[in-house]
């Protein structure tokens, strides 16, 4: 891939998908800006991991949904390096029940954790980058915020609310030369899914036209060609990675 900046941000990305953005941006050439919000040793693992295959990265602690200290991370990037050149807003939770049972504190918990942080990522990297005149944002949607899941409302609304985000701020940003597209995941085979029983998941990949469900790889070189040069002319985009299962 080609990148004409040098260095990333990854809300979320000590772990899972998070975790494998940051190895395959890393071994691209960037250097990778590893947010946490609480197992700094995972972090810091990985900090390890990829300096050992080569690459660089720094690890930064802060609460995607906390505004003042995501200022503050992108001043300690700016300062460090001179610039921000891309965000990939993936940091996000889950909490399903039946919308019945779902109180308000429940949907607002989710839709802070996964909207709010990602607005306030998109909107200090637009800061950033118009004066760059350059930058590029992926954020991190879902197959389900498209198609909607029973016992989801709060996650499919979150995520439903990032591609709606993401098509406004592509308008915003395109006079400037920043670019926000968004990446809408299938099943992905990460700690979570791997608690699913073998019987549930072979109904799930039943019906998957691909046969399977996807790998953290395969979502972290999707947010990387959309990040990369390659992808230039492309803004306000919704790339799907889930096997042919939502079209």
């Amino acid at each position: 891939m080609k990148f004409s900046k040098k260095n990333v941000l990854v809300t979320g990305g000590s772990r899972g998908i998070g975790a494998e953005i940051c190895k395959v941006l890393a071994k691209m050439g960037l250097k990778v800006w590893i947010n946490y919000r609480s197992n700094k040793q995972m972090a810091e693992d990985l900090k390890d991991e990829i300096e050992k295959d080569g690459g660089q990265a720094a690890i930064l602690l802060f609460d995607a949904t906390n505004e003042e200290e995501f200022v503050a991370a992108f001043k300690v990037i700016c300062d460090s390096d001179g610039e921000c050149g891309y965000l990939v807003n993936n940091a996000g939770i889950t909490n399903d029940k039946l919308a019945l049972r779902m109180k308000v504190q429940d949907f607002n918990q989710i839709l802070t954790a996964n909207l709010t942080s990602a607005f306030i990522g998109s909107r200090e990297a637009l800061k950033v980058m118009s004066k760059q005149r350059f930058g590029s944002v992926v954020n991190l949607s879902s197959i389900v915020g498209e198609r909607g899941n029973m016992g989801q409302c709060n996650y499919a609304a979150s995520k439903g609310g990032i591609i709606s985000l993401t098509k406004s701020l592509a308008l915003e940003g395109a006079s400037r030369n920043v670019r926000f597209n968004a990446i809408a995941p299938g099943f992905i085979s990460t700690e979570m899914t791997d608690t699913l029983k073998d019987e549930i998941k072979a109904e799930y990949t039943k019906n998957i036209p691909l046969g399977r469900f996807g790998t953290t790889t395969d979502v972290a070189y999707a947010v990387a060609y959309l990040l990369s040069d390659y992808a230039s002319y492309i803004t306000g985009e919704v790339l799907r990675v889930n096997g042919g299962l939502y079209m």
